[in-house]
């Protein structure tokens, strides 16, 4: 299987476990740079609900030998990531992040980014499934973001199958677009229900009205997580034509 980006060079990445502080809790997170460490733009990389696997740190890695600095915050630090096979346990957990917190936990995440001694002061975010909500949420809560990706960011217009809202998430993140802060550029599969290609005319309708760059693209052949090349959803062509216009987008945005 032909995974796009993919690192070759294994001496040209560094990647190491670390953590940062945010509103006294300790973030775990890994972090992968270029081993060269020229100065880097910054970018986090936003989990799936399935918390921080493996296949997210690969993402790092790869962004990392396109001369990035990347960050994966574990956003279950507090309460600890739920075992992938449980379903049941994946949503709760989910559910039951703070929006707020989540907005606070990757504005820190930005900040240690920032203070890296090889970076440059730019940072953007991207983010999968839910962690692509979580990008929208707080490319529309936040100044300290400079471009986000939205991949396939699910429950962007209610809170959970049973609430428009909950304490939890106590806006509709689709009524944040006439707040959002930076450029972004959405991503979503022509056959996924959630979120669907009605949910992309929308988003891209309510985003152009802010005045900011917004590229909304869906992708034919293509369903949910169809990046998430360890899931049996992962769809190869369609993979290999976002990873570049990814990079590409970064490019643009962070350089």
């Amino acid at each position: 299987m032909a995974v796009p980006g993919a690192v070759t060079n294994a001496a040209a990445v560094i990647g190491e476990r670390t953590a940062f502080l945010s509103d006294g809790a300790t973030i775990e997170a890994y972090l992968a740079r270029p081993a060269a460490r020229p100065a880097a733009p910054g970018i986090i990389v936003v989990h799936e609900a399935f918390g921080p696997v493996e296949h997210i740190h690969d993402v790092c890695r790869r962004l990392a030998n396109m001369g990035f600095n990347a960050l994966a915050p574990n956003l279950y630090a507090r309460d600890g990531a739920p075992s992938p096979n449980d379903m049941p346990a994946v949503l709760a957990k989910m559910f039951g992040l703070s929006d707020d917190q989540v907005v606070r936990d990757l504005e820190h995440a930005a900040a240690a980014l920032r203070a890296l001694d090889a970076a440059t002061r730019t940072v953007g975010l991207i983010g999968f499934c839910s962690g692509g909500r979580q990008t929208l949420l707080a490319a529309c809560s936040s100044d300290d973001f400079d471009a986000a990706v939205d991949c396939w960011g699910g429950f962007i217009a209610r809170a959970t199958p049973d609430a428009v809202t909950t304490p939890q998430r106590p806006a509709r993140v689709i009524d944040l677009l006439s707040r959002l802060r930076c450029p972004l550029y959405a991503v979503f599969g022509a056959e996924d229900q959630n979120p669907s290609p009605d949910d992309a005319r929308e988003l891209e309708h309510r985003a152009a009205l802010t005045g900011r760059r917004c590229d909304v693209e869906v992708f034919a052949d293509a369903g949910h997580a169809f990046f998430a090349d360890y899931r049996p959803t992962y769809r190869e062509a369609a993979a290999h034509r976002l990873w570049p216009k990814i990079v590409a987008f970064f490019d643009a945005h962070l350089r």
